[in-house]
């Protein structure tokens, strides 16, 4: 759905419906006007109106919905999955919380002064993200330029580690249409919860021991690989240059072994299973 309160031309036409209410994204500017008035409050009331909708289709089993977004829609989708608690799942894509400590957005609420510490009191996702009780799977990049790979993580991290999948990509393209929209782990978990379809692998354990790490899963679908992702890399997440190399698998233990690459600032281990789906550990920082 659109929340910019568009109607579906075709194109890249954005005509506003009457009814659409303040234009923005993020809103940053509408801080001082009634809450109700401001676009993240009338995004998420909309969002949990077309679930209302939806579910008094008769045509719709009001057992079976999930939510996703991509950029934007990510961080409504971690606020609407702290809401709403009818969703099935949830999968924001890109998306995150704690976007005033580490966001494409940072500097400008340091710039807003008092106005930014209002904004991110009322609508950062971090306010709201530790009360979602469905599962949910975090799709997103080792670079991204909108929402960076801390504030990912600190979201998640808000959750009991049982509720959360991870899908981490190096150097993801963040955008609508394909980027956003066709990594089929999204596709894959929907499934899994609303038609009985196979789940993705789960991370039962991970550990570092010097430069050695293990992993183990469980997982209803072959893994056929596993990779260290890796940067030596520091400073800004949006820069750092990834690397990634073949990890020992033992399919039959469920377990990965891999030796860290000496001078790794971070890493994370990912496994691909027979469809090429992707599941990954939480990223570690390695302190030297």
């Amino acid at each position: 759905m659109d929340t910019n309160g568009s109607v579906p031309l075709g194109g890249h036409e954005h005509k506003r419906h009457e009814y659409a209410g303040p234009p923005a994204w993020g809103g940053f500017e509408q801080i001082n006007e009634p809450i109700q008035e401001q676009w993240t409050y009338l995004s998420v009331a909309n969002i949990m109106l077309a679930n209302s909708l939806l579910r008094s289709r008769p045509e719709v089993d009001a057992n079976r919905i999930g939510i996703t977004g991509i950029s934007w829609g990510g961080y409504l989708t971690c606020i609407t999955a702290g809401v709403d608690q009818r969703y099935k799942f949830a999968v924001p894509v890109y998306g995150s919380g704690f976007i005033g400590d580490s966001s494409a957005w940072t500097g400008a609420f340091k710039n807003m002064g008092e106005g930014g510490t209002k904004w991110l009191g009322l609508w950062d996702p971090s306010r709201y993200l530790k009360h979602a009780r469905m599962p949910i799977l975090w799709v997103y990049g080792t670079n991204d330029g909108a929402y960076y790979l801390d504030a990912v993580q600190k979201s998640y991290q808000l959750l009991p580690a049982n509720q959360s999948t991870l899908s981490t990509h190096v150097r993801m393209p963040h955008g609508h249409g394909g980027a956003g929209e066709n990594p089929e782990e999204i596709h894959a978990f929907a499934d899994h919860y609303l038609k009985g379809g196979p789940a993705l692998a789960r991370i039962r354990k991970q550990e570092r021991k010097g430069n050695d790490v293990t992993v183990r899963y469980s997982s209803s679908q072959p893994i056929v690989r596993a990779e260290l992702n890796f940067t030596k890399a520091h400073g800004s997440w949006l820069d750092r240059y990834w690397d990634t190399t073949p990890a020992q698998l033992d399919a039959k233990k469920r377990l990965v072994k891999a030796t860290l690459p000496e001078g790794t600032s971070v890493y994370y281990v990912s496994l691909i299973d027979d469809k090429g789906l992707v599941v990954s550990t939480q990223h570690v920082e390695v302190a030297r």
